[in-house]
């Protein structure tokens, strides 16, 4: 425990004399506040959080699929997972019209916004319902 008088860490090991912190085991909780009403408990509550039950959303911006397919390419859930471009646990694709295409793209499955709708219908593909 205590390390020689010397070190400053002797004797009693920094816990002082008597008391609750000076005793063996777990000591006092967080929060707990001597028996008075808790902080957390005092102040009024507003809201509430659905964050479960949301759909996880991955975005896809234009600039990407780009980079990662082939001209004439067919693209759908399956196709951007094999590419490491959205993760296994995602519910929602949506692509974003973030960066240039200069490739036929058919996409499928996925949302698409106006800006990289635009993008992908002028560079000759398509978007599948």
């Amino acid at each position: 425990m205590g390390c020689g008088e010397s070190s400053g860490h002797g004797k009693t090991s920094g816990k002082g004399n008597k008391g609750q912190m000076a005793r063996a085991g777990r000591g006092i909780r967080p929060g707990f506040e001597g028996g008075q009403m808790p902080m957390h408990r005092r102040l009024p509550k507003k809201g509430f959080n659905n964050k479960q039950f949301q759909d996880a959303i991955e975005v896809v911006n234009v600039g990407e699929l780009n980079d990662a397919f082939q001209d004439g390419a067919v693209i759908n859930e399956a196709a951007l997972r094999e590419v490491g471009l959205v993760s296994r646990n995602c519910d929602i694709i949506k692509i974003l019209g973030t960066g240039d295409l200069a490739r036929k793209l058919t996409i499928e499955g996925a949302k698409v916004s106006a800006t990289a709708r635009e993008k992908i219908e002028k560079a000759g593909g398509s978007i599948a319902a």
